[in-house]
């Protein structure tokens, strides 16, 4: 067993890199759903762009309500506005969560606002990167929710990841996050 322990290593180096290509790919490769209408849309805080896309779908009528997932415990919703330099159709028509401090967070206070309101699709809105493991966060918590993935593309984020470190490292790091979510996200369902 020991005499196999650089082939088993190798082996898994090999199973990473394929992994980290195929997930580099995907995300830069989503198909944008633009006609479907959602019952609210699901916008996480945290990236660029991903409110304002997010109020853009409201505004085109793309879903009926709006939930903003992790926003600091002072703001206001003017105060969102102002900060994207946009105006909104209908402010009664906009939640915000603000007890989510992570992805797994964002999940779970989205979880318990689906719930109140009775929804049973979303539009769910966040960076290309961080779309796979919220995708696998929000089934976990929210099984039989319709999602449709709404990808935000940020011009800081280069699609040929390969020519710029600081795109690398994010992706590199969206990754590894991604695998963790899905092996303890798989474990607790074997558990159950």
């Amino acid at each position: 067993m020991i005499k196999q322990l650089p082939q088993i290593f190798c082996a898994l180096i090999i199973c990473w890199l394929i992994g980290f290509a195929a997930f580099a790919y995907r995300i830069n490769h989503y198909q944008h759903d633009t006609s479907s209408h959602t019952d609210a849309i699901i916008a996480l805080t945290g990236g660029r762009n991903r409110i304002l896309e997010a109020i853009k779908l409201l505004n085109n009528k793309k879903a009926d309500y709006l939930f903003i997932s992790g926003v600091e415990k002072n703001s206001r919703l003017q105060d969102i506005l102002n900060s994207n330099q946009i105006t909104l159709d209908a402010e009664n028509k906009v939640f915000l969560g603000t007890s989510a401090q992570n992805t797994v967070g964002n999940a779970l206070e989205s979880k318990n606002w689906i719930k109140q309101h009775n929804i049973r699709s979303i539009r769910l809105v966040t960076s290309n990167y961080h779309l796979p493991r919220s995708i696998i966060e929000f089934e976990t918590q929210t099984p039989h929710l319709k999602i449709i993935k709404h990808p935000v593309y940020s011009e800081h984020v280069n699609k040929k990841w390969w020519t710029s470190w600081r795109t690398f490292s994010l992706i590199f790091s969206e990754y590894n996050k991604f695998l963790y979510t899905y092996l303890r996200t798989r474990l607790q369902m074997e558990k159950n």
